[in-house]
């Protein structure tokens, strides 16, 4: 190798001799070739260095490449590049054993690693030409064979340029027609949802690629709009059910429809997600209620009810239930189900339309348009009608949301609904043994036209009626119910003796729950009628209803029904347990006669030991034959007791497992609820965050069959009479029990 060495002094190889004739020369090159020997032990040294910093023995037969480069970055030993650089010990070594002076053995040393640095990239670039002529033949290759494609159809060759042009303008043309299309659709959507629809395009993927958006989509299926008018007159209902079942829906319905159900989804999904600055806690009780301000600068939309009288009602809440996700997800979708699951607060449930199914096994996707009435605690409260979308979407792997958001169908006949449905519903979370985790979300608009009864005025303005809480208390029961119902096996002290068998349990916890569910849907009284004799500060006065009952499973006849509501100073916990004691009976049952109860069997619903069915045996005389079935439940907002006589034969029927659903059945009962006023300092209750209410609402209805057989609609004012004074009576023993006689 040539060594340089500049005309200062500088060394770039050569005998002494020549280093004195360049300094006569001062300012030129001269150049000194070492000798084969010099040569082979300085590439020798650096391959020693190399070894004495770790480096592969691969690494260094390479060194002379590129790729060395790349293995040491590889390896993490960058900065050891400068291994191939000796040190001055070396250097003096090297200098002795090679005659050489130290400057030199440091300039060969750098002439070296360029001399590598040129050679690595004239190979890189040699290889880079080759891959670069190859690329280009690849090219020529694809052109080529492009020119030659022919029509996978018919084999003929591809379109001519003429053709091609005749193509594009046709798409051009079409997708003009789309977009005026799409610009009607737009407007007729803003006096929907006050704002034009996005590409229905990108909701297909969201909703599923099931739906059939064509004109001859089921016409069969097609109910009208169950708005609170259109049920209670049935003669609207079906005036407006042939008109809407001859007109159908159309491409234009199911946009609007997919359109809402994406929105609200949209929005529910931010609405469950997000706490602050969404939803702030109130200070009495910490539940969740939405920031009005917040949640309008998010979601600015007007107003559905423009009367002075409306207002908006929002909550949310979380928990875990016994049930998984998906059973959750069925339940939810079926209206059959959806109502036995919340007995205790939806009084009637269905399916109108079914716009897409869902997918298979999980139902993500799936879109209905239902119905459902919601009433609870008292005939004082009105009950609410909704004609809705639910949208179920599978978000994540063992997460699901269900959204629920009012629509409108037939407009004209709905103005005079109440209530409002803005995106509510529930996200699903799978969790481990069988459970699955509820995130609850409720958002409604009222208008109160008529002004809630003072004694729930509380209760329903702070959202404890129809909260996200309530919904939430409420499955987390009847799911627990559920898992007592398929127990294989119960506790011997539980059956008494009187059920033998699982299927025997199964049939009175069926038979019961059908009780329930009668008594629940009888509070609302429509076309009641009112006797305000009693007390009209603490007490509401007296409901009844009359109706000839002909359903299977009732006693066929004329059925008076009474409830009357009034406020106690005492906790909910104190009134149930008062009811639930079979010793205390005696002082409020006129099924008792006076006489003393005993029960001779329970079977538990829950893990609270109130929770349970219970089969009593009055002791009377001259009824021998009569049995008293009756179920309690209690949950952080309230409780129920509800009972109802039933003969030896058909309690025999229930017994031994056989099919209850034709035992008549008149149930009456108790409904207890806190007052929704939040009593402060005293704190949380046992099984909830909510504050102790400062007092209870109770609510006793009972049902009484009159006459077996009625040939006349009139009313029969005696027997109505006499249910007015019995619960009167009643009303008066609970008083007098209780302790509470001197809020007469």
């Amino acid at each position: 190798m040539d060594i340089m060495m500049d005309g200062r002094g500088g060394y770039g190889g050569g005998s002494p001799d020549e280093q004195e004739g360049s300094n006569d020369r001062k300012g030129k090159k001269t150049y000194h070739r070492h000798n084969p020997y010099q040569i082979q032990q300085l590439e020798s040294c650096m391959l020693n260095l190399f070894k004495s910093f770790g480096h592969s023995l691969s690494a260094i037969r390479k060194f002379t490449r590129l790729t060395l480069l790349l293995t040491l970055t590889n390896e993490g030993l960058q900065g050891s590049w400068q291994c191939p650089h000796p040190d001055e010990n070396q250097r003096r070594q090297l200098s002795r054993e090679l005659g050489l002076e130290t400057k030199q053995i440091k300039f060969w040393f750098q002439n070296k690693r360029t001399q590598t640095k040129a050679q690595n990239e004239r190979a890189d670039n040699s290889s880079l030409r080759t891959e670069n002529e190859k690329i280009q033949c690849e090219n020529l290759a694809i052109r080529e064979a492009l020119r030659n494609v022919i029509c996978p159809s018919c084999g003929g060759p591809p379109f001519g340029e003429e053709e091609r042009q005749r193509n594009l303008q046709k798409l051009r043309l079409e997708n003009s027609h789309l977009k005026e299309e799409h610009e009607k659709v737009s407007n007729l959507l803003a006096k929907y949802i006050g704002k034009p629809i996005s590409q229905l395009e990108s909701l297909l993927p969201v909703l599923g690629s099931s739906l059939d958006l064509s004109p001859r989509s089921s016409l069969t299926q097609i109910v009208p709009s169950p708005a609170v008018d259109l049920i209670s007159d049935p003669v609207i209902l079906d005036g407006a059910a042939t008109t809407y079942q001859s007109r159908g829906i159309n491409d234009l319905e199911n946009a609007l429809m997919l359109e809402t159900a994406a929105t609200g989804l949209e929005e529910l999904i931010r609405l469950l997600r997000i706490d602050e600055p969404l939803w702030m806690k109130t200070l009495n009780d910490g539940r969740y209620v939405l920031h009005r301000d917040s949640y309008e600068k998010i979601f600015p939309r007007p107003n559905h009810f423009k009367t002075s009288s409306a207002r908006t009602e929002s909550s949310k809440a979380s928990g875990v239930v016994t049930m998984s996700a998906i059973q959750l997800v069925d339940c939810f979708l079926d209206a059959d189900k959806w109502a036995d699951l919340f007995s205790t607060i939806i009084t009637n449930a269905e399916t109108f339309h079914i716009i897409d199914p869902g997918m298979p096994g999980n139902r993500s996707g799936a879109l209905q348009l239902m119905y459902q009435q919601m009433h609870i605690f008292s005939p004082l409260v009105s009950p609410r009608d909704f004609c809705f979308l639910r949208h179920c979407q599978q978000i994540e792997f063992g997460v699901w949301v269900i959204v629920d958001v009012s629509y409108e169908i037939l407009k004209d006949c709905v103005t005079s609904a109440r209530c409002w449905r803005l995106p509510s519903g529930c996200l699903i979370q799978e969790m481990p043994n069988g459970c699955s985790k509820v995130t609850w979300v409720e958002h409604v608009e009222v208008d109160d036209k008529t002004q809630t009864h003072r004694l729930y005025r509380d209760l329903v303005f702070n959202t404890l009626a129809y909260g996200a809480d309530r919904w939430l208390f409420t499955l987390q029961r009847m799911c627990e119910r559920l898992a007592y119902t398929f127990r294989d096996c119960a506790p011997n002290h539980e059956l008494g003796g009187v059920l033998t068998s699982p299927e025997g349990r199964r049939s009175i916890m069926k038979l019961s729950h059908r009780m329930v569910k009668n008594f629940c849907g009888i509070l609302s009284m429509s076309g009641k009628l009112d006797f305000p004799q009693l007390s009209e500060v603490n007490n509401s006065g007296v409901r009844i209803s009359v109706r000839i009952s002909s359903e299977l499973g009732q006693p066929s006849g004329t059925v008076v029904s009474a409830a009357t509501s009034l406020w106690l100073p005492l906790q909910p916990e104190t009134i149930f347990n008062f009811f639930r004691d079979e010793k205390a009976r005696v002082q409020w049952d006129v099924l008792s006669y006076g006489n003393p109860v005993h029960e001779i069997a329970h079977i538990l619903t829950g893990v609270h030991p109130g929770n349970l069915i219970s089969i009593i045996r009055p002791f009377i005389p001259t009824e021998n034959n009569m049995l008293i079935l009756q179920e309690s439940c209690i949950d952080p907002l309230g409780s129920l007791v509800i009972y109802a006589p039933i003969d030896m034969p058909a309690m025999n029927i229930a017994t031994s497992g056989q099919d209850p659903s034709e035992i008549p059945i008149l149930p009456s009962g108790f409904v207890i609820t806190g007052d929704g006023r939040t009593h402060s300092g005293i704190g949380a209750s046992t099984s909830s965050t909510l504050g102790r209410p400062s007092g209870s609402l109770l609510t006793i209805a009972f049902q009484i069959l009159v006459s077996s057989v009625s040939s006349s609609k009139q009313l029969n004012v005696e027997s109505v009479a006499t249910v007015n004074t019995l619960i009167s009576a009643t009303v008066q023993r609970i008083k007098v029990a209780l302790n509470c006689s001197c809020l007469d």
